[in-house]
């Protein structure tokens, strides 16, 4: 069986190696996470667990966001929100993991016109999305933060 950890620890890996090699954010800690469950019973499992870490904190149209009791310790520093996304043929990725940065605007102005970056515009946020199609995971650089958005930092 997939367990959660593992399934984060495989998803803050692979978008620190993403977001390391189009960006000098190196360092950035990251901010929350995204598991993209593959099917309706690996979603189910995923709920269960994480419903023993933490508590809803937002139900969305894609999964429910949690707010994690104790955080879940990364090679991007502690992890205290995470998503478990509902099984979405459109979503084929294994997961994402939002990047906390200090300067959003000298950020986006840097990176805005790379290819691998798109910006997405939300009503309370807007968040700059890095894919490769060699990778399969998604990174987002929000502003404000989720963690700031949903009113847990």
């Amino acid at each position: 069986m997939i367990t959660l950890q593992r399934t984060v620890d495989y998803i803050v890996n692979e978008t620190i190696q993403l977001k390391n090699k189009y960006t000098d954010e190196i360092s950035a800690p990251i901010d929350w996470v995204a598991v993209f469950a593959q099917n309706g019973q690996e979603y189910e499992s995923f709920l269960k667990e994480t419903r023993s870490m933490g508590k809803i904190v937002k139900d969305t149209s894609t999964g429910p966001i949690f707010k994690l009791d104790s955080p879940i310790k990364t090679k991007a520093g502690e992890l205290f929100i995470i998503k478990i996304r509902k099984p979405d043929k459109t979503r084929p990725q294994r997961g994402d993991a939002d990047f906390r940065i200090d300067n959003y605007k000298e950020f986006k102005e840097k990176y805005f016109s790379d290819k691998h970056f798109s910006l997405i515009e939300r009503k309370d946020y807007q968040m700059l999305e890095l894919k490769d199609s060699d990778f399969d995971v998604l990174v987002y650089f929000s502003n404000p933060p989720i963690s700031k958005v949903l009113g847990l930092s």
